[in-house]
């Protein structure tokens, strides 16, 4: 009597049941019991899946929130008409924003591999797939330099009397101010542009000046690194577990810091100021411009993060339900944060007794001057410093990690035999390489690399060149409808043709807009009154193109090794590669060879 199954997987397990001697009455019970274990030689480790429920959620959500909601959304919408900055920003978010989004994630969900395999289903754009990594790489070098700065402070926020709250310390000069009340500051620097300058960075004069690596910082980048390595290291089922708490908290932090900035004298002038509209200011096209901008950038679209994080999904996850709720919940936190930071830009104006639109700052300029300055005037001050920081360093910290997941998930899944049983010292080797190019933004010029490294490299025109193309690429020539179809294999109904419209002709045409119009408008970088050298701008270009030139390069390079007539090839081109769609949730089951080299191994109980 034998019994045999077969467990379908990378390796076989078949179970057999043995007697010792022929069978006499039907209900004799096999006396021995063989396990055979057929493996194939390159047996993979399983791919994860998320763990819970909300864990794809909560990480779109803290990939997509981060630093970009706080500082730079209040400042353009302060800026560009109040109110009337949201029609120009809800336009772009519904016409280009909210499609790109659910098309990343659903082209992850439905091929459950990283940002490089995706592209068998267009064989010729898997140049876009290079390029998001290549940004991915650089922008991975950078942000975290901001998360840097954000630990040095929230370290130096540990005191009973804030550092940057007075003129005594060493680093101060004569010309340091720290009385916010006096009218005019021409030839004066306020002490909290004094500890930016001159103690945590030692500023030099420019970039051919790099000076020495400032080791506090050099300490903080490491730490920093040291976080996101233990945020990704045992895969998405622990990431799940990490974003539970890193994308909730800064949502605490800003309730906190809305509650204390709403009693703050002078705090219902900034939130006037906020969402008074000027619908005057819709006539320009930088209004224009800055709503669109913010919105590709906010998102995190075009790295290859949210296809990564998509991956991991089950097959028969509603993901279209998914990214609808977490661009609603991205546009909705950036709203809410500019009622906390103006509340603050408010009382900072009703301090200094100038106008709230000179007080109002963007990027570092306001995480980094004009908050540290409104906490001085706060009793308690270094608590209210200990909240913000922290909730920056949240907000940054799981941007990071999810951007360095995408690049991992990324390389892990193209290179699946060499990677995936060594997933942990790869990461670990990628922070280590990262930290070590990312010492160039922490040096006494650090800060001029940094602006070179966020000018050029993952922002701005390469960017929209690459989301362009993804774009194109599924929707001319994957064929809309044939991802229509799968978005309906997966989720049980077809969306409405609303996204259709969108993917085919609207968000093409506004990426396609805005590129330009960053073309014509782009002017040669600068810091302050400082302009960067022509070879400073070179070595930005070399970056920007780095990952832009990776996408016709791509198209050329397999136009000329592929064999045939030039039809054959343009065919070979677009066709899609055979892919085996994957329930299981992972790329193993896609067209190998299992059955070559098996080694087989008896096991008796």
């Amino acid at each position: 009597m034998a019994t045999n199954g077969t467990k379908a997987s990378d390796g076989h397990v078949l179970t057999e049941t043995v007697n010792d001697a022929p069978s006499t009455t039907p209900n004799d019970k096999p006396k021995t019991l063989v396990v055979k274990v057929q493996k194939t030689k390159n047996e993979l480790p399983e791919r994860e899946t998320w763990g819970g429920k909300f864990d794809f959620l909560l990480s779109c959500v803290g990939y997509a929130i981060g630093l970009g909601n706080v500082w730079r959304f209040p400042y353009l919408c302060g800026k560009n008409g109040g109110g009337a900055f949201l029609i120009p920003y809800f336009l772009t978010l519904i016409f280009a924003g909210m499609p790109l989004f659910f098309l990343e994630t659903a082209l992850g969900q439905y091929t459950s591999i990283g940002g490089l395999g995706v592209w068998k289903l267009a064989p010729m754009f898997k140049g876009v797939g290079l390029a998001a990594a290549v940004l991915s790489f650089w922008l991975n070098i950078y942000y975290i330099v901001i998360i840097a700065w954000a630990i040095y402070y929230l370290y130096n926020s540990f005191t009973t009397e804030l550092p940057w709250q007075s003129c005594g310390n060493s680093w101060n000069t004569d010309r340091c101010y720290s009385n916010y009340s006096i009218a005019d500051t021409t030839n004066l620097t306020s002490a909290v542009v004094e500890f930016w300058e001159r103690n945590m960075h030692q500023l030099t004069d420019g970039l051919e000046k790099p000076g020495e690596v400032r080791v506090p910082l050099a300490i903080t980048l490491a730490i920093a690194w040291v976080l996101v390595y233990f945020c990704i290291w045992k895969g998405v089922s622990w990431t799940g577990k990490v974003v539970y708490f890193s994308a909730t908290y800064p949502y605490f932090m800003l309730f906190i810091l809305f509650c204390r900035g709403l009693t703050l004298p002078g705090a219902f002038d900034g939130i006037l100021f906020y969402i008074t509209p000027n619908f005057n200011k819709l006539t320009e096209s930088e209004v224009w411009l800055d709503a669109a901008t913010q919105i590709f950038f906010s998102y995190g679209l075009g790295l290859g993060s949210l296809i990564a994080l998509g991956s991991y999904n089950p097959f028969n996850n509603n993901v279209y339900r998914d990214s609808v709720i977490v661009c609603c919940i991205n546009s909705f936190t950036s709203m809410f944060a500019g009622f906390v930071i103006f509340s603050i830009v408010g009382f900072m104006a009703n301090v200094t007794k100038k106008p709230i639109a000179d007080v109002a700052a963007s990027g570092p300029g306001l995480a980094f001057l004009a908050y540290p300055s409104a906490v001085t005037q706060l009793p308690i001050s270094p608590l209210w410093s200990i909240l913000f920081f922290s909730m920056l360093l949240m907000l940054g910290i799981d941007s990071q990690f999810c951007t360095v997941e995408g690049f991992i998930t990324a390389l892990v899944d193209e290179f699946p035999h060499l990677l995936r049983k060594r997933r942990e010292i790869f990461i670990a080797v990628v922070c280590l390489v990262s930290y070590v190019i990312g010492l160039s933004n922490i040096t006494q010029g650090g800060l001029y690399v940094f602006k070179l490294f966020d000018y050029y490299s993952a922002s701005g025109m390469c960017l929209l060149f690459l989301v362009f193309f993804e774009c194109i690429s599924i929707s001319w020539f994957y064929g809309v409808n044939k991802f229509y179809d799968n978005i309906e294999e997966m989720v049980g109904h077809r969306p409405c043709l609303w996204w259709k419209a969108c993917w085919v002709v609207f968000t093409p045409l506004i990426v396609a807009g805005v590129f330009l119009f960053s073309a014509v408008q782009m002017v040669p970088l600068t810091m302050g009154d400082y302009v960067f050298p022509a070879w400073g701008q070179g070595v930005g270009w070399c970056m920007a193109l780095s990952s832009m030139i990776l996408i016709p390069g791509y198209m050329g390079y397999m136009f000329l090794t592929l064999k045939g007539t030039y039809k054959e090839r343009l065919r070979m081109m677009i066709k899609p590669s055979v892919l085996v769609k994957a329930q299981e949730n992972g790329p193993d089951q896609q067209t190998e060879n299992q059955s070559q080299n098996p080694a087989n191994e008896e096991a008796y109980i």
